[in-house]
């Protein structure tokens, strides 16, 4: 039998998303038209009320697979084992719990806008980002599980649509970027934009860490309709991008354009906040949408999220391509 959902769109305060109730436990039966549910709401469902998770982490993997035939398995890709769960390897652990985890993000600066109210835009916000775009193909879904949130006015996750984003860009500006390519970066190999501002030459990276171009413009698979693909300081390479073919580096034409881009992208009516409760399930789609995270305490608060990410449909682009980032055998 297939459980029946309790679909509200969109979601509270903003203008994409939706809300879905399960009416039977995820142990019985999950929910098989959460995908369809997932492509309606513009790339955004929160499940709430899943704390059957916490007891039986496979669940979340087997939720995962409706999106998706593949979800990754975080053992043959990540170095820490310490952030891959002990026992449910397609789990990564966003959790600042184990050691040597990545801190929160900064307080923005200011910490409020103007006129008092919690800062969403770009560059007052920062980080803003969809999951390894620095690999082709491209992931499309992510899960993240609420196992211990923090209090509700920090540690949230902000999402922004690029299709509502894309579709409000002046005409000039779309003809601009229509079949423009942003090079990403893979976080680590020193190809961001403040070691280019400081001048600190990259490391060299092996052929599967290199920068990957991708379209500024992205088709949804899906849906067919047209998003901004874009990330910004720490995920697009600064010295031979952002942009394939523009005026490369921190200061040229190309940090210009996704400058605006940004900006453009993160306005207000474009974007989501969500304040988390034990129990929630985020589901989002990388392939429309980006996000980032705010701040906690993490030397007085505890936070355990957990998160799965699923592959298989990223288009008709990337067809037959084998996946950039692992190493392939020497011919």
């Amino acid at each position: 039998m297939t459980a029946a959902i309790d679909v509200s769109m969109p979601l509270p305060g903003a203008a994409f998303g939706a809300t879905v109730r399960l009416t039977r436990p995820l142990r019985e039966t999950m929910p098989e038209g959460l995908p369809q549910a997932l492509a309606d709401a513009g790339g955004l469902l929160l499940l709430p009320g899943l704390g059957e998770i916490t007891a039986d982490p496979r669940l979340l993997v087997t939720l995962s697979h409706l999106f998706g035939p593949e979800v990754e398995d975080y053992r043959h890709l990540l170095t820490r084992v310490t952030m891959v769960h002990d026992a449910v390897p397609e789990i990564f652990l966003v959790t600042n719990t184990v050691a040597n985890a990545r801190r929160p993000p900064d307080r923005p600066v200011p910490p409020l806008t103007p006129d008092g109210k919690f800062p969403v835009q770009y560059p007052q916000r920062e980080g803003w980002h969809t999951d390894q775009s620095y690999r082709r193909p491209p992931p499309d879904i992510s899960l993240f599980y609420a196992v211990v949130p923090v209090d509700r006015t920090r540690g949230q996750t902000l999402f922004a649509s690029g299709a509502l984003a894309y579709d409000a860009l002046p005409p000039q500006l779309k003809a601009k970027i229509e079949d423009l390519q942003g090079l990403h970066a893979q976080p680590g190999t020193g190809r961001d934009r403040a070691a280019a501002i400081a001048g600190k030459m990259p490391r060299p990276f092996a052929p599967h860490e290199r920068s990957q171009p991708q379209p500024v413009v992205r088709t949804h698979p899906v849906t067919g309709r047209k998003a901004i693909y874009v990330c910004e300081a720490s995920q697009m390479d600064w010295f031979e991008g952002p942009f394939v073919g523009l005026e490369p580096g921190p200061h040229g034409a190309g940090a210009k354009l996704l400058d605006e881009l940004m900006t453009h992208y993160t306005r207000p009516e474009f974007v989501y906040v969500h304040e988390w409760t034990e129990g929630d399930v985020l589901v989002w789609d990388n392939r429309c949408l980006i996000h980032t995270a705010t701040w906690y305490d993490a030397d007085t608060e505890k936070r355990l999220m957990w998160r799965t990410t699923v592959r298989g449909n990223p288009g008709a682009l990337y067809e037959g391509e084998k996946p950039s980032w692992i190493p392939q055998a020497a011919e």
